[in-house]
């Protein structure tokens, strides 16, 4: 990953209570909105939703004009990346994107020790950002090169308090199988990528917890004597779109509904690398702003120098995009539930403005915006078994919650009109994102 931010000033150690006064609730535990209601927050927690004018504020709460806005809860990215200690000035900037753009939840895909303090550190509002589920470092072929080092990292992993195991590309099948048996004795599941000595079919039957990117689903769908003409897969099975037969997708489809495993696309990052957007596409995006200049030339370096000299045709960067919305929308339509994760910061993702990105994705490839809000809502706590913590807005859980100027369930857009987001409690209105995004303009760009 690249480094490419600076510092978010730490939040308030005790949330005064907040009374949002007339409201729209958007609960999304159905698709419905409760008009005009208060919602009072106290103690980090919702504790009341009633019709507006029911309820007396309390004499200490902050009073928040709700007319007129929606009232939903925070959004969730599910494959985030913070930096480690040694760039822990990065790490607390990346967690401030997060929140100035909705987000309360995030999945850190690369852990590392420190992110276990983070963690409690969110949680006791000494830091500013998200709520964090973290992997520990990841499973790959050099990190677990054999058997024997791959239980011994599950062990620690597991001592250590990591939420799950991270896999990425690398590892041998038989170092694999090993991870699983590990990873079951230590009540632990297993995320991310398929090694393509495993294959989709095996981590399924492995009942992986959750694949992202898609990784592996293009390769499976091949026609085995075309995929022996192409080289090997370099970028999630992407030159070998023209070899897959969409045919093959309900079973494949089927097999992972059967297997309960979840799906993380990315779908956001697939398609800007299966096209890359233009220099000049990339300079119109607000939200670049709150990264250092150079960073689209960068973004288009790197991404030159991944793939290599040849890289992938228009035509087949179209019929991997073809391939892969076939996918999302069949995964969709047999039940296999969807998480959204953009994977940020990456190239071409902002922290916080990719996963809005990705949102409004699902929405072009065919689901609902209902559907898709669901990714980000209340799918993140179901995948966690944290449905009693946050997901939804209800009375008893976190107050995770975001404030819309528009309705959402008509446009996912306005997801973008933020009049302000609460993590666990602590509200932190329009004015106040502003005021922190733009010092970190200010840093980051003197």
């Amino acid at each position: 990953m690249a480094t490419f931010l600076a510092s978010a000033p730490c939040a308030e150690a005790a949330p005064q209570p907040v009374f949002f006064r007339d409201v729209n609730v958007i609960p999304m535990t159905n698709e419905r909105i409760l008009q005009a209601r208060d919602v009072l927050v106290t103690d980090g927690k919702i504790q009341k939703i009633v019709p507006a004018g029911t309820l007396q504020a309390p004499t200490d709460a902050l009073i928040v004009q709700g007319s007129g806005r929606y009232l939903m809860p925070g959004l969730a990215e599910m494959h985030a990346h913070l930096p480690p200690r040694a760039s822990q000035q990065e790490a607390l900037d990346i967690l401030l994107l997060y929140v100035g753009h909705g987000v309360t939840t995030i999945r850190g895909m690369l852990g590392d020790p420190w992110h276990l303090q983070l963690r409690q550190q969110l949680e006791r509002h000494e830091v500013l950002g998200p709520r964090l589920f973290t992997a520990g470092p990841s499973f790959n072929g050099n990190s677990a090169p054999d058997i024997e080092t791959a239980r011994r990292m599950v062990r620690e992993q597991a001592a250590a308090g990591y939420d799950f195991l991270k896999l990425h590309p690398g590892l041998k099948r038989n170092v694999f199988d090993a991870i699983v048996a590990s990873a079951r004795d230590a009540t632990m599941t297993f995320q991310g990528h398929v090694p393509i000595d495993v294959g989709v079919p095996h981590a399924l039957q492995a009942k992986q917890r959750a694949i992202d990117h898609l990784d592996g689903y293009v390769m499976a769908l091949a026609d085995p004597g075309c995929a022996q003409k192409v080289r090997t897969s370099f970028i999630f099975g992407m030159e070998l779109a023209h070899c897959a037969d969409l045919s093959r997708i309900p079973a494949l489809v089927r097999s992972t509904k059967e297997a309960g495993t979840w799906m993380v696309p990315t779908q956001i990052l697939l398609e800007q690398w299966a096209i890359p957007p233009t220099r000049e596409a990339l300079l119109a995006r607000p939200a670049l702003r709150y990264l250092p200049a150079g960073t689209a030339d960068r973004w288009l370096n790197q991404l030159h120098n991944f793939i290599g000299p040849n890289s992938v045709p228009t035509a087949e960067g179209k019929r991997y995009i073809e391939v892969t919305r076939a996918l999302i929308r069949e995964l969709h339509k047999q039940g296999v539930p969807i998480a959204a994760g953009s994977d940020s910061p990456q190239v071409f993702n902002i922290p916080g403005d990719s996963v809005l990105r990705e949102i409004a994705l699902y929405v072009d490839i065919g689901l609902s915006p209902y559907e898709a809000l669901r990714t980000a809502t209340v799918n993140p706590a179901r995948f966690f078994s944290a449905e009693s913590r946050f997901g939804t807005v209800r009375e008893g859980l976190e107050a995770d919650l975001i404030l819309i100027e528009g309705n959402p369930l008509s446009d996912v857009r306005a997801l973008r009109q933020l009049a302000g987001v609460m993590v666990r409690g602590q509200w932190l209105p329009r004015a106040t994102l502003d005021e922190k995004l733009n010092a970190l303009v200010e840093r980051v760009n003197p």
